[in-house]
């Protein structure tokens, strides 16, 4: 009874793959979608990504990948998102900075600063779906203020701040930990 019952299913299932197939592909190439619907579908998209953020944060793990640096004074560089990056996992922080052309003192052209988080603080906006995130990173070459601003699109700002006068700003994408694609230099002592 039931190798006849997987039988039929088996049946059923390879009559109905290609038949909802071809239905959809009917469906995506003769209709459009109107300013409502598409107005709909971006904010179902942003809902969903604000949860995943969310759930992220609370986690305290996740990678801000740079695609620029930006210094106090406004000047911006473009970045390799790869080398440039802030990662927060399991109350650990990496910070680091890059470039494909110098050695630096990480041996990927730039500086690597390990350490740990405290007064770890997120806020979120439902209405701007919008998250603040504040922590201390206590690495091995000092003491940083880091504030993150990450939007529902998973553009993020981060801001770091230490003891000395100066800032450094990483603008750039939020992805998991998972989803990276960070090469981590060996740390800066």
């Amino acid at each position: 009874m039931k190798r006849y019952l997987g039988i039929i299913i088996a049946i059923m299932l390879t009559w109905a793959i290609p038949s909802m197939s071809y239905s959809q592909q009917y469906f995506d190439n003769n209709t459009k979608l109107d300013k409502k619907e598409k107005k709909d579908a971006r904010e179902a998209q942003l809902l969903a990504n604000f949860k995943a953020i969310d759930t992220l944060l609370q986690k305290g793990a996740y990678v801000l990948e740079a695609e620029t640096l930006n210094d106090r004074y406004g000047n911006y560089v473009p970045v390799t998102s790869t080398l440039n990056f802030i990662k927060v996992s399991s109350g650990q922080v990496v910070l680091q900075t890059g470039a494909n052309a110098a050695i630096g003192y990480n041996g990927v052209g730039g500086v690597t600063a390990e350490g740990r988080v405290s007064n770890y603080r997120v806020s979120k906006d439902e209405k701007r779906k919008t998250f603040s995130v504040f922590f201390n990173a206590m690495t091995n070459i000092g003491t940083y203020d880091i504030y993150i601003r990450i939007n529902a699109d998973a553009t993020a700002i981060a801001t770091i701040t230490g003891m000395t006068r100066g800032s450094l700003t990483y603008k750039g994408n939020l992805v998991a930990p998972y989803n990276s694609r960070i090469f981590k230099g060996q740390t800066t002592i």
